[in-house]
């Protein structure tokens, strides 16, 4: 795992500090050693320690190797004499734990600790080692807890993210169905109920501009709720279904104004006040492969009139249980299913097809792949 945030702060905290707190413990170690001695070797010693202690605060280039050529001269010269020598030595081997990497540190402390066992013998080995692996263990736990700390702040940091794109989507799919409502769906429903041709058409081209300017930029617009506004005011009873499909905005605009052409051929030809709509996820074509059937675009049926669930894209299908129609019969000049519907769906890269058959009712699939 990367180091990151709080472990990288850590790490380049305790590497600054390391230098300065060996340095600063070695003088007051020393002045204490100086003092229990009482003599001119001691405070020799400790202008000695004094001064190499400039390379722990100002030199860290030169530290380890001053370092242990201070612990050298200490063990050298005192012997095994009082614990003056080994604290500085467990000290020295703490602080270099912090401050460089172990293919460097182990090899200087295994020569450190030979030099002592040959001044002063073996009975050293205890301490000083307990001590280095009591302080290694130490700085690991605590690597490992800055570690946590950060995976825990950088998945609560993505679950806000995630968040915020959700509260930011939602209120940009409320925002753009507001508009619809403001704009295509009254048009509708103003060309629905016989509304004045001309008027229509204003309010119609004043809706594509306002559309126009909001653009597909703004996002994505779940199908299933916006299909589900149209059903409610359509003229019929409308059974519906529905997954959370999100599409581009464009394209749920298509679908839209397609089933709101749908409904109102159902309700003024149909013979029936009821029918379904299924809206889910996932490009499939539905309907018989067979006579009586408009289509518009790449639509693939397979042999027994199924459709083939294509994975990504949206489908939405209407079904009727009304007197049905031949779509063959139909004059070219009636531009409802044809112009409203087939080309809208081709228009934004979709696909669409009217199953119809005198008697047994009309389905008409909306198709749109993912791609």
């Amino acid at each position: 795992m990367p180091v990151v945030l709080l472990e990288a702060r850590l790490l380049a905290t305790v590497s600054r500090l390391a230098g300065p707190v060996r340095g600063a413990g070695v003088v007051l170690i020393s002045l204490f050693g100086a003092f229990s001695t009482a003599s001119a070797l001691g405070w020799a010693l400790f202008a000695f320690v004094a001064v190499t202690a400039v390379a722990d605060f100002w030199l860290p280039r030169v530290a380890l190797p001053v370092a242990f050529v201070r612990v050298v001269v200490l063990s050298v010269v005192l012997g095994g004499e009082g614990q003056w020598v080994l604290t500085v030595l467990t000290t020295t081997l703490i602080t270099w734990q912090w401050q460089w990497p172990l293919r460097v540190t182990v090899p200087a402390t295994a020569a450190l600790l030979a030099v002592q066992v040959a001044v002063a013998g073996p009975g050293v080995l205890v301490r000083a080692v307990l001590e280095s692996v009591l302080a290694q263990v130490a700085y690991e736990l605590l690597r490992r807890s800055s570690r946590r700390v950060d995976v825990v702040r950088e998945r609560a940091a993505e679950q806000s993210r995630a968040a915020a794109v959700a509260l930011d989507r939602g209120r940009r799919e409320r925002e753009y169905l507001a508009l619809l409502h403001d704009t295509a769906a009254a048009t509708f429903l103003m060309a629905a109920h016989g509304g004045d041709p001309v008027e229509v058409a204003a309010q119609a081209r004043r809706d594509l501009v306002v559309l126009a300017e909001r653009g597909e930029a703004e996002g994505t617009v779940d199908l299933g709720a916006a299909l589900a506004a149209v059903a409610r005011d359509s003229g019929v009873a409308v059974r519906m279904s529905a997954e959370v499909v999100p599409v581009p905005a464009g394209v749920a605009l298509a679908f839209v104004r397609a089933v709101r052409e749908l409904l109102v051929n159902v309700e003024r030809h149909a013979g029936t006040r009821e029918a379904e709509l299924t809206v889910s996820r996932g490009a499939a074509v539905v309907g018989a492969g067979g006579r009586g059937v408009i289509r518009g675009g790449a639509a693939v049926v397979d042999a027994e009139g199924g459709g083939r669930l294509v994975p990504g894209g949206a489908t939405a299908v209407i079904r009727d249980r009304g007197q049905g129609f031949v779509p063959d019969d139909v004059p070219e000049h009636r531009r409802g299913l044809r112009g409203s519907v087939v080309d809208r769906l081709r228009a934004v890269g979709g696909t669409a097809s009217i199953d119809s058959e005198p008697g047994r009712g009309t389905t008409a699939s909306l198709v749109w792949p993912h791609d």
